[in-house]
């Protein structure tokens, strides 16, 4: 197609995914010149929520409360933990295959009463 001059076009694409996860297409535009094909990914993140933990424990004595991590996507997920604060433990790298629920073991030892 002819671009009267300019160099670029604008291509709107609206997309509107029922779930997250990785959407895939193909765009192919065709003029008696030219074809070009264009892949295109979007990757759809779920709605970010805010979440509490609170942990109650005799002092010196350690609770461990599991975080469910759930991959929905087409990939697996690696994540690496950096964890903030005195008491708090857990690993420092989690692996959660495709279609799995991996827990994350979040450990608590106070050491004092508080």
């Amino acid at each position: 197609f002819f671009l009267g001059g300019c160099d670029t076009v604008e291509f709107p694409i609206k997309i509107t995914p029922k779930s997250p996860g990785s959407f895939h297409c193909q765009i192919v535009l065709k003029s008696s010149f030219d074809i070009r094909v264009y892949e295109v990914e979007c990757v759809v993140n779920a709605d970010q929520a805010d979440a509490q933990l609170e942990f109650l424990a005799p002092a010196f004595q350690a609770v461990t409360q599991e975080i469910p991590i759930s991959n929905i996507s087409s990939e697996d997920w690696m994540f690496e933990a950096h964890l903030e604060g005195q008491c708090f433990h857990g690993p420092a790298v989690i692996n959660v295959p495709v279609g799995e629920t991996v827990p994350y073991p979040l450990t608590f030892t106070p050491v004092a009463e508080s």
